[in-house]
């Protein structure tokens, strides 16, 4: 079937099966074998090609960028084959688009329409641009050596020119004169600004309301613990969708086994307990008094480690709501004085109304007499 194509409508894009090789400056042995994209539009068969590290999900957006800037605008329509970059999973009739390159294209007003697979005939502009590729750039490089990405493609832009201002053979003119004429005014205006690349990934929420991002652990509501969310990592965010809608946002952590805790996601009874710190707790104690800031103090202390005495120190805080400030004041006075430093004690005195009672003074202890004790008189 013979196909017209639209001016502006279309971009094909595919990658050719022979590699380029990079060498190292220093082994001079092949480093690596960059792979070459290729982008056609449709009407004109304007070409634009890259050579890319490889051909992973990051490299082949960024193609895509470069090529929308090449061409000084986009396309409605992207055409790739179903590589793994592009398509997560192949289908004839429904193809399931990669998450992140989707999101790409509707960044630039897009969309993907993959090829069926097994069906090159569904981009034969990328084939054909793909053959005059492989033999107008790589098989014209394959005797020239480059240790860097960026010498090879700027070998490659000046061939690129080169075939698009290459007369056609049985047309007038050549595709970049068929392209200032049909597909440039055609595309549509680039964005403001460039797509900010990142990756999708599902993920569900644990027990603890966390989620784990790249060895890393983000909040979010706790009600939407056990379900299963959409996660979209940028280079500076982590944003976590529930059916399209967006629930949480942190900043992204580089650090390893870092947990990033947002408050308003925690139950009520966690964020009461994270709020329990000593500083807060001496500070609740002190406007019942000195002496029960005292007695605070000395319960935190007194323990290895101060969250330790955090449940007895806020239980015993919370006995002014049945005892009021001032017996609370006296209780904790009298378990200073007998050094008893526990809730259990300061309960048992209001209990029993000992915080009442007028504190003792200490007995003195007396001087015990026994013959092998000389006393003072024997220095003199």
């Amino acid at each position: 079937m013979r196909q017209d194509h639209k001016a502006g409508e279309k971009m094909f894009v595919d990658f050719p099966g022979l590699t380029i090789p990079v060498y190292d400056e220093a082994t001079l042995g092949v480093a690596f074998r960059a792979e070459l994209f290729v982008a056609v539009l449709g009407a004109s068969s304007y070409l634009y090609a890259e050579a890319l590290a490889n051909q992973e999900l990051v490299h082949w957006c960024h193609a895509h960028e470069n090529a929308f800037e090449h061409f000084g605008g986009c396309p409605e329509v992207l055409v790739p084959d179903n590589l793994r970059s592009a398509v997560s999973k192949s289908h004839r009739y429904e193809p399931d688009p990669n998450a992140t390159y989707q999101e790409m294209a509707e960044h630039y007003g897009c969309v993907v329409i993959p090829a069926r697979p097994y069906k090159p005939r569904d981009k034969a502009k990328a084939e054909s641009g793909v053959q005059l590729a492989e033999r107008w750039i790589i098989m014209r490089l394959r005797h020239e050596r480059f240790t860097s990405l960026g010498a090879l493609n700027t070998r490659i832009g000046e061939l690129v020119e080169i075939i698009n201002h290459r007369p056609f053979k049985k047309l007038a003119g050549s595709r970049a004169s068929v392209f200032a004429e049909i597909d440039q005014p055609a595309l549509r205006p680039l964005p403001a600004t460039r797509y900010d690349f990142a990756t999708w990934k599902k993920a569900k929420v644990s027990l603890d309301y966390h989620l784990a991002v790249e060895r890393n652990f983000y909040s979010v509501p706790y009600h939407l613990v056990g379900q299963v969310l959409d996660v979209r990592v940028s280079a500076n965010v982590v944003e976590f969708f529930s059916k399209n809608r967006r629930v949480a946002s942190h900043k992204r952590s580089y650090a390893k086994g870092i947990a990033v805790t947002e408050p308003a996601h925690m139950p009520s009874s966690h964020r009461r307990h994270a709020e329990w710190t000593p500083s807060r707790i001496m500070n609740w104690a002190n406007k019942t008094g000195p002496a029960t800031e005292a007695f605070i103090e000395t319960l935190l202390t007194s323990r290895p480690h101060p969250e330790q005495g955090f449940r007895s120190a806020v239980g015993v805080l919370r006995l002014e709501k049945k005892y009021g400030p001032e017996r609370l004041e006296a209780a904790c006075a009298r378990a200073l004085a007998i050094r008893s430093f526990s809730y259990k004690s300061v309960a048992s005195i209001l209990q029993h109304g000992l915080d009442k009672q007028p504190l003792a003074p200490a007995p003195r202890r007396a001087n015990p007499t026994h013959p092998n004790i000389r006393g003072a008189n024997y220095y003199q």
